[in-house]
């Protein structure tokens, strides 16, 4: 005997409604296995349904196939989340719908110390106009080292501070290359900072790791003088640290900056009256800095006679380890939730 398709979409439109009902009306586990057998066992209406496929016309069993499957699932699915609100706590009686148990505990995730002073760090400069980008962590030498005006023998290109790849490509040991590339891409007025890891192979030690987070800022533009550089400095330091921070800047040698200069904030734990996180100076150093240097622009194609700008790099890490008094630098990278909870 024939059988239409639609006939038999319409009885297993009618086995799913029942179906579903029956399983919903089920009070305990032993009226659902009814439901079960009833519907879905292996002589049950779905099964009977399922049976008749054959009768229909081969050019509607597709269709009648993929039907009956889907209520299947639907009907299993239906199963299992009826099951579960039966099955609650066997070894303490109650079951998942007893609104007497208590809640489960869940940690509470939080930003990271060092990526909040990042975060701090970026949003203070964009004041003064300056965009945040990121750059690649693995650089090719010329944007790590020659671009920059550090020459390939220079001790910092050694192999004994930087992670190679090949003879072409190292782990970026700083975020500075993206001096360069920033400069070959765009024209001035150039503002921005860049953080992002850098790599180094320095021990794993209180003041050290391997693997660190650095932010770059960059600032070009025709008349940016040492002036307007410090101006933009002490802004940050007294954002950052607060307007009682003092600020000094050291002379310094960078390979592309020129003049070079360290900055130092006056110790915020001792107050500037020495302690162990200052080494007893009453001063901390915070960031590496000056004005970039000609052959720089030069390498980029910028005019040195036209451009000038200042740059500068600093330590995130260590600037959270400044503000919060932590005295291990490790502690910051060993993911101890006990610790990084405090600063959430």
């Amino acid at each position: 005997m024939t059988l239409s398709g639609a006939s038999l979409l319409d009885q297993l439109s009618a086995v799913e409604e029942s179906g579903f009902d029956a399983i919903q009306k089920a009070r305990n586990p032993d009226m659902l296995e009814v439901a079960r057998v009833h519907y879905l066992g292996r002589n049950g209406q779905l099964a009977d349904a399922m049976a008749l496929i054959a009768d229909v016309p081969s050019n509607a069993r597709r269709e009648v196939g993929q039907r009956a499957n889907a209520v299947k699932k639907g009907l299993t699915a239906a199963l299992e989340q009826q099951a579960k609100s039966f099955t609650g706590n066997a070894s303490e009686g109650v079951t998942v719908r007893d609104s007497t148990l208590p809640a489960r505990t869940r940690w509470v995730g939080g930003v990271h110390p060092v990526t909040r002073v990042i975060d701090e760090i970026c949003d203070i400069f964009a004041d003064l106009g300056f965009s945040r980008v990121q750059g690649p962590e693995i650089e090719s030498l010329w944007y790590n080292f020659s671009a920059l005006n550090i020459p390939l023998d220079h001790p910092a290109a050694d192999t004994m501070d930087t992670f190679y790849l090949d003879d072409e490509f190292v782990l970026r040991t700083h975020t500075s290359p993206m001096q360069a590339r920033v400069m070959e891409n765009h024209q001035p007025p150039v503002r921005v900072m860049v953080p992002g890891l850098a790599y180094r192979r320095d021990s794993f030690d209180p003041s050290h790791a391997p693997a660190f987070e650095q932010i770059e800022g960059l600032a070009v533009d025709e008349g940016v003088d040492f002036i307007e550089f410090r101006s933009a400095i002490r802004h940050f330091v007294h954002q950052f640290f607060g307007k009682s921070t003092e600020s000094r800047f050291r002379p310094s040698f960078y390979p592309f900056t020129e003049p070079s200069a360290e900055v130092d904030v006056s110790c915020t734990v001792c107050g500037g009256s020495g302690c162990s996180t200052c080494k007893r100076t009453g001063w901390v150093t915070i960031m590496g800095s000056g004005m970039v240097d000609p052959a720089v622009f030069e390498a980029v194609g910028y005019d040195p006679e036209r451009y000038t700008g200042y740059a500068f790099g600093m330590g995130p890490a260590r600037i959270a380890m400044v503000r919060h008094g932590i005295p291990d630098m490790r502690l910051l990278y060993e993911g101890d939730m006990a610790f990084l909870e405090q600063f959430s």
